[in-house]
């Protein structure tokens, strides 16, 4: 407990003192997860939505690859960024590995299937017969989803606080693709398993501390927008 104690004592002593490392490392951290999941919610609402309303060949394959994608390993998905990205890889001319943008595909890659996944099922338990009425009401089809989407919007602020969630925890993959260098690529989850290798405990409490605390903030804001959503 001591050792606990010391390392909020830390958190809030590098914070109040304004360490720059800290907060480079802090707004790395959101930059590459809050683009992270913003492209993933981009790319994957449509999919989802795409994949909870229609049928054709072959859609309960791709369900099974995102539900695989779902539980995909972070080390896997760095490892194949890291194949795209080295230098004799099909990207490696742009030099993507070990930076920050190869952090975020790899969040992306983890994070997609989530969104695309829980959006999906979201759309697949709406009502039949709501979806009759859309229909005998003349609604075209954009109208349609519109309709639909403010049905499940609070699955997939779900949805969304679910891909958060797992690209704000990852650590393998971020390590893997960027590196952990100082200064450009350094997040606080690769920052404490560095700081837990070197046997820097007080530092390692101190970092898992901002990390919750940014998880609760943003987590509070979702949940808040979400049940704000509920009572209107």
């Amino acid at each position: 407990m001591d050792l606990f104690y010391e390392g909020i004592v830390k958190a809030l002593e590098m914070i109040m003192t304004g360490d720059r490392e800290i907060f480079e490392i802090t707004a790395t951290t959101l930059r590459v997860c809050l683009t992270a999941i913003l492209i993933s919610s981009i790319i994957g609402l449509p999919l989802g939505v795409l994949l909870g309303l229609t049928t054709f060949p072959g859609r309960r394959l791709v369900l099974i690859f995102v539900n695989i994608g779902m539980g995909l390993p972070p080390v896997v998905a760095g490892l194949y960024i890291t194949m795209l990205l080295w230098r004799s890889g099909p990207l490696g001319q742009f030099g993507f590995l070990y930076t920050v943008e190869a952090i975020i595909m790899a969040q992306i890659l983890v994070s997609l299937p989530i969104i695309i996944g829980l959006t999906s099922t979201a759309f697949q338990q709406l009502d039949k017969k709501m979806l009759m009425q859309i229909k005998a009401l003349g609604a075209t089809k954009i109208q349609t989803v519109i309709l639909l989407l403010k049905e499940t919007k609070l699955a997939i602020l779900a949805a969304i606080m679910a891909g958060f969630g797992r690209v704000l925890a990852e650590v393998g993959a971020a390590m893997m693709v960027g590196g952990n260098i100082k200064g450009e690529t350094r997040i606080l989850t690769t920052a404490m398993v560095m700081e837990v290798s070197k046997g820097n405990f007080e530092i390692a409490i101190a970092l898992s501390f901002i990390l919750m605390t940014l998880a609760f903030m943003i987590t509070f804001i979702l949940t808040s927008l979400q049940q704000r959503k509920q009572q209107i």
